[in-house]
């Protein structure tokens, strides 16, 4: 799938597209849902649809300091949005510049002028623009005078409330793997290179394949049952440590998968790990023979849950 720069003009058969707008974090059920209508308004248009999104996220330019809060990199936003049936995905850089443009100016501008957008689709509760201050209603009044067409998807509801990015988050702080996998339509999953670490695990007779947590959301410390993807496609189930290790010391924030049965080298290598059962939270113990019992019990667990 192609990558567009937004700050470049569009040129050539992706001019005149149908463009789903938001930030589209985890691009959950909701955010499908936006996608959704872009694309079926650009089949029955003969039309290219590209998914626009927001690095880094707006939140982190205005809040720098906040705790990470990603549910998905760029990486597998771009794949995810390539599975929908997108034609490109366009990064819009949020930067100083990108803040201070009106919303007039982002839809007259940049939709209209720089990406030739022939209709937009956001969510009915999106912002944009210096301030916040453009809507649906913005999009319509200013686009309409330019030849943009316009149309907002309400938000998507289950029985308890509206899907949402803050929701899922909220879950995986909680532990609920099970809840976030229903509200994404896919187990959280985590994509990392694989670092060195102080091989306490092989000690143990567990060798991990250390991943840095980077700019995701930390979800509730412990041991998971989790499922690896190796870049050649390979699907592995295992136990994973996330968290601050307090049996070791020093305190080292790292995601630990043990890939069951599996031993050979993933160092330097991009893997990602998907979080499907919250198994029990971190806990610290008097020795490690204690901890291998433990470890033993977990991926017992574990495999069972996986099977």
């Amino acid at each position: 799938m192609i990558r567009l720069n937004g700050k470049e003009r569009i040129e050539g058969d992706l001019r005149g597209a149908i463009i789903a707008l938001g930030n589209f974090d985890g691009f959950h059920f909701g955010h499908q849902a936006v996608a959704g209508k872009a694309l079926s308004w650009a089949r029955e248009e003969g039309r290219p649809t590209i998914i626009a999104t927001f690095d880094p996220h707006p939140v982190r330019f205005f809040k720098p300091d906040v705790a990470p809060f990603r549910l998905t990199s760029l990486d597998q936003r771009q794949r995810l949005f390539a599975d929908a049936g997108a034609s490109a995905m366009l990064v819009f850089e949020f930067d100083a510049g990108l803040a201070a443009t009106t919303a007039e100016d982002f839809v007259a501008k940049l939709l209209v002028e720089r990406f030739g957008a022939a209709g937009v689709v956001t969510g009915a509760d999106f912002t944009f623009g210096k301030g916040a201050k453009g809507n649906i209603d913005v999009l319509r009044e200013v686009g309409a005078a330019r030849g943009l067409k316009s149309e907002a998807v309400s938000a998507i509801s289950d029985s308890d409330d509206v899907i949402s990015s803050s929701r899922i988050r909220k879950a995986l702080k909680e532990g609920l793997c099970e809840e976030a996998r229903r509200l994404l339509t896919r187990p959280f999953t985590i994509q990392g290179e694989v670092i060195h670490g102080d091989k306490n695990g092989r000690l143990l007779g567990y060798p991990t394949a250390n991943v840095d947590m980077s700019h995701y959301l930390r979800p509730k410390y412990g041991i998971y049952a989790v499922k690896g993807r190796l870049p050649d496609g390979r699907v592995l189930n295992g136990a994973a440590n996330l968290g601050i290790r307090p049996s070791f010391d020093p305190p080292k924030e790292l995601l630990e998968p043990y890939f069951f049965d599996f031993s050979e080298d993933l160092y330097g290598q991009t893997i990602e790990v998907e979080l499907h059962h919250f198994l029990r939270g971190e806990e610290k113990f008097d020795d490690l023979d204690a901890l291998k019992v433990q470890m033993e019990k977990d991926c017992d667990r574990a495999r069972e849950l996986l099977a």
